[in-house]
């Protein structure tokens, strides 16, 4: 096991150094951006559709190594699906991530595996799932309307004394 966390470590690292598919996406007919404000992670997604085909995928970010490697692993792996796999695989990486299914229940393919242990890191989740989020946006948004995917800030209220809930 500490064999195959060790490997999970190398991808995310590796995706970090070096993103895959990074920079601006020419021709792209879709475009989101999204924003984590827990962490401070900023990206931008590019699709180019071919239909229901993603032909190109592309992305630029700022953050830390596990949402830009989230990032990095997403468009390699989304590049030649249709709409409707990437949906599907949207919604086995958000199960796993966070720890709604179980890496044994919905094993993630190839390179997404690397993705399995961030549940065990609750304040990581929303880094690895923003740019699925974002993904999930380009993929319902109307053409050429860009929008804001859904990425929900951890906010923490002050209680009726003035405290902090416990």
């Amino acid at each position: 096991m500490a064999d195959l966390l060790a490997l999970y470590q190398e991808v995310i690292l590796d995706h970090n150094r070096r993103p895959r598919n990074y920079g601006a996406l020419e021709g792209a007919n879709r475009e989101v951006a999204g924003h984590n404000p827990l962490c401070g992670d900023q990206m931008t997604l590019w699709l180019r559709l071919d239909g229901q085909t993603i032909a190109d995928a592309r992305f630029v970010a700022q953050g830390c190594a596990i949402s830009r490697a989230s990032a990095s692993l997403l468009t390699s792996a989304v590049k030649g699906k249709t709409v409707a796999e990437a949906e599907a695989l949207f919604e086995r990486v958000h199960g796993v991530v966070t720890g709604a299914l179980t890496p044994e229940e919905s094993p993630l393919p190839g390179s997404l595996a690397a993705l399995s242990g961030v549940a065990r890191f609750p304040v990581r989740v929303k880094c690895a799932s923003m740019p699925w989020h974002a993904l999930h946006s380009a993929l319902t948004q109307p053409a050429g309307a860009p929008v804001e995917p859904h990425v929900e800030p951890h906010v923490v209220t002050p209680d009726a004394q003035g405290g902090t809930p416990g």
